[in-house]
């Protein structure tokens, strides 16, 4: 079988995911490995995809192999999987898997999005793997690898894929609703809200929404297009920033960042569904947030979105910004879509992010923020004398809230157990363990008024 390893780490040959794709070339020496630079190589390939094609064209098996940042891919694979579109080859005959390297924060959503564009292309996907960081250093690690390529190849033989989710071919087409821009009215003072967007003059519809949320909204609106910011790239993976803060690009994104968008009390983002995400272009701007690292600057305030497209259709999409807002600790005060009354939406967004900064209104982290927490909590633990700025933000912020440094609620809970374990002290105790999980919150709506 001819593998083709689309190596989708900024790092290129120093990848520490691609380790594992060289550990199974060495395992599985039946195979022909080929490998793909697709990151490291994304400006050439930009002006001349022709290499890529003659790789892809000649591989039985692609391996998409990256390590996850930021809910998904590396934006420079993401810009690779566009270019494989644009090309217009028919990639139907050719089987697809991934393999990625993280801590584990949302390489569900990474893989998912692998997936859906895997099945755009056309291509017969096998479930992926994805591994810790360290897992191929370990016995266990490298067992687990090779377990799953073995796996791999027998849902091969068998010519048995994954097949793409229902949603996607619902057959219920996509019919965007007009949009209207009223003329604005009189602005509030004290409060601004940026607003980011990648749209294109030619995105009349994004536009056109972003036009009313402007005019809507009570207060003052700055839009900040992504395009107009001179990139040099996408985020490298290099850890400069994460002792200082620093990023080592010189296009000044570290200062945009900060002064231009997160200056403001709120943040309201526009674009259009592309390739189940947000763009490229929106994910070099999400990986080169890392000069923030996982430092949640802007927690507490308010975020929404102005989408164009078929929204209701991506599933990981709508998991993702639930979650990004989530461990990111913002209110999300809405998703207004053009599919179904697009003016009424983006009406509904501009009240309820109006009321969030007049009412100081924020809600409690459900699932998504609290388990994303407790990986970056362990991650920046263990990892503190590199991530120092990290380090400092999660300490002064109180996010090591460990549970071993709940020593007296372990002894409670010793002592229930010692006391359920006992028959005689159950019989004595009784409806009485109920009555004493109540008391604290008896005593608390006592007082209230």
């Amino acid at each position: 079988m001819k593998v083709l390893v689309i190596n989708g780490s900024p790092k290129g040959s120093d990848s520490v995911t691609l380790q594992t794709c060289l550990y199974l070339e060495k395992k599985f020496p039946e195979h022909r490995f080929s490998y793909l630079s697709a990151a490291r190589k994304i400006k050439a390939l930009e002006q001349d995809f022709s290499p890529a094609l003659e790789l892809l064209r000649e591989a039985d098996l692609l391996l998409f192999s990256y390590p996850v940042y930021t809910f998904l891919v590396p934006c420079q694979l993401h810009r690779f999987i566009e270019l494989m579109k644009a090309s217009g080859e028919d990639f139907s005959a050719k089987a697809a898997t991934q393999l990625s390297t993280s801590k584990h924060f949302y390489d569900i959503t990474a893989h998912r999005f692998i997936e859906d564009n895997c099945a755009d292309l056309g291509l017969r996907y096998v479930d992926g793997l994805s591994a810790d960081m360290e897992d191929i250093l370990t016995e266990e690690g490298r067992r687990q690898a090779a377990d799953w390529w073995a796996f791999v190849q027998w849902r091969l033989e068998r010519g048995d894929f994954k097949q793409p989710g229902k949603a996607r071919f619902s057959g219920v087409p996509y019919a965007p609703g007009a949009v209207s821009v009223p003329a604005a009215g009189e602005k509030k003072a004290g409060r601004t809200v940026a607003l980011v967007t990648d749209a294109r003059p030619e995105d009349g519809q994004l536009r056109a929404m972003t036009e009313r949320f402007q005019a809507v909204f009570p207060y003052e609106v700055q839009v900040v297009n992504l395009w107009d910011f001179p990139f040099k790239g996408g985020c490298q993976g290099c850890f400069n920033c994460a002792a200082t803060g620093k990023c080592v690009y010189s296009d000044g994104f570290d200062r945009f960042l900060r002064e231009t968008v997160q200056s403001h009390d709120a943040v309201v983002y526009a674009f259009r569904v592309q390739d189940h995400s947000m763009g490229s272009r929106f994910k070099m701007y999400d990986d080169r947030q890392f000069c923030n690292g996982h430092r949640t600057v802007t927690m507490g305030s308010p975020v929404g979105y102005l989408v164009a497209g078929p929204y209701s259709a991506e599933e990981n999409l709508r998991v993702l910004l639930e979650a990004r807002a989530q461990v990111g600790g913002n209110f999300l005060a809405g998703v207004a879509t053009d599919e179904t009354d697009p003016d009424r939406q983006v009406d509904s967004l501009s009240e309820t992010m109006a009321y969030a900064l007049e009412n100081g209104y924020s809600s409690p982290r459900n699932f998504y923020g609290v388990g994303g927490m407790k990986i970056f909590r362990d991650l920046i633990w263990q990892m503190r004398g590199l991530m120092r700025a990290d380090h400092r933000f999660f300490k002064s912020h109180g996010q090591y809230d460990f549970p071993q440094k709940k020593w007296r609620t372990s002894l409670l809970m010793y002592l229930v157990g010692w006391m359920m374990s006992s028959k005689k002290m159950k019989a004595k105790a009784g409806g009485k363990m109920t009555e004493g999980m109540l008391a604290p919150y008896k005593k608390m709506l006592e007082k209230v008024k």
